[in-house]
């Protein structure tokens, strides 16, 4: 009878430390999913930041192609010829 008494208090401890161990984890595993998420919004943002910021890198190009930055100079050239394109059309279409 004994034997059967150890048996069964030590299932129950185990069953007590399985348990624990399971809230333990379901724990850790709700800090995770925070953090993704946390990181998940970091990441979003950044991605903004970055669209952004390749906005404006490309503005400034066009600005220092408009300058008539030597390092822009074909694209200056071709900027120019697109703007007078544009106003030969707006004169175009003003004269009908």
């Amino acid at each position: 009878m004994t034997k059967l008494i150890d048996v069964v208090e030590s299932l129950r401890v185990k069953v007590s430390r399985l348990i624990q161990k399971n809230q333990l984890l379901e724990q850790k595993n709700e800090a995770l999913r925070e953090a993704l998420a946390k990181k998940k919004q970091e990441v979003a943002l950044l991605e903004t930041d970055l669209i952004q910021l390749k906005q404006k890198n490309a503005t400034l190009k066009s600005a220092n192609a408009l300058l008539g930055s030597k390092e822009y100079k074909r694209e200056t050239k071709l900027k120019i010829n697109s703007l007078i394109k544009e106003i030969d059309d707006c004169i175009y279409h003003l004269s009908e």
